[in-house]
């Protein structure tokens, strides 16, 4: 593995604020439990391990952790506090509203005021805080994927907590380069939150516009989420840097383009660590021809 000399992939600051992260971060998504079918459910199986983690992602230099109270629900936001409070003075906590939980695990929409603003309340209660960095509004017109639709009632919502100093910051999740747009013109957009990865790169003209504009790109499910990435080219380009796929795939991503940051999430202290090693991880020429070549090939497997 080529070592580069990058702290965890180096830092961006979110346009005109005073937070400035590295650009590997940590999801706690993860460290939710699961009952059944319900995933991101209920505590974890070991608490004392799920607290490890979080302790370990700060000790080496994480210092921007994504979270939601609809994780559990309510559980990731009570083991970050457990974890972290008092928070480290440069630790940046992005949060995300606008979903709500079924007693069968689903994932149901909560985008009216009223229901923005007890979720507001919920992640400023259940971590300890005063004030919320960051907080992403997720689109739910589609659960799997962006879907038009306005968002300027549940925006417009947002920015009036902002205004009353529960909120720094605002970001998107979920949402079309129209959104972004249109969301822009009611408040401030600091971060756009979408699945992206090595292989489904729909999201690639929203990036390069976004960089232009100083605004952070936060991909998730950097290997496709619950139906993993199978790739062998991907392999292949692991087994010959000697490194995992996901740090590959990591790695293309911190490459990819300078406003991304990343938030792999993980409940392994050890997995953790082999995630944060990505950062430092050279991505050789003939490896990222390789690994560009994946996009073009997973579109013409979707059209057949």
């Amino acid at each position: 593995m080529q070592m580069s000399t990058s702290n965890l992939g180096g830092q961006f600051t979110f346009p005109a604020t005073s937070l400035t992260v590295r650009r590997m971060g940590y999801g706690a998504m993860q460290l939710a439990g699961r009952d059944g079918n319900k995933l991101v459910w209920g505590p974890p199986r070991d608490i004392d391990a799920a607290i490890s983690v979080l302790r370990e992602a700060v000790a080496s230099g994480v210092n921007h952790i994504d979270t939601s109270d609809f994780y559990g629900p309510h559980i990731t936001n009570q083991l970050i506090r457990r974890a972290l409070h008092p928070y480290p003075e440069n630790l940046v906590i992005v949060t995300k509203v606008s979903a709500r939980r079924g007693e069968d695990g689903s994932w149901l929409p909560a985008m009216s005021p009223k229901e923005l603003t007890q979720a507001v309340h919920d992640n400023l209660r259940n971590l300890g805080l005063d004030v919320l960095d960051v907080v992403n509004l997720r689109s739910m017109f589609a659960v799997h994927g962006p879907a038009e639709g306005s968002l300027e009632e549940p925006l417009t919502t947002l920015a009036g907590l902002r205004e009353k100093g529960l909120i720094r910051h605002i970001g998107l999740s979920n949402v079309t380069r129209k959104q972004v747009e249109d969301g822009g013109k009611i408040a401030p957009i600091v971060c756009v939150q979408n699945a992206y990865n090595v292989a489904n790169r729909a999201d690639d003209p929203l990036i390069d516009e976004l960089e232009k504009q100083g605004i952070a790109y936060v991909p998730f499910f950097p290997l496709g989420g619950f139906n993993l990435l199978q790739s062998s080219g991907l392999s292949e380009v692991a087994e010959s840097l000697k490194a995992t796929p996901m740090q590959v795939a990591l790695a293309w991503l911190l490459h990819r383009s300078p406003n991304i940051l990343l938030i792999p999430g993980t409940s392994s202290v050890e997995h953790l660590r082999e995630n944060l090693a990505a950062a430092k991880l050279t991505l050789p020429a003939s490896a990222l021809k390789v690994l560009d070549q994946l996009a073009s090939k997973t579109d013409a497997a979707a059209q057949h």
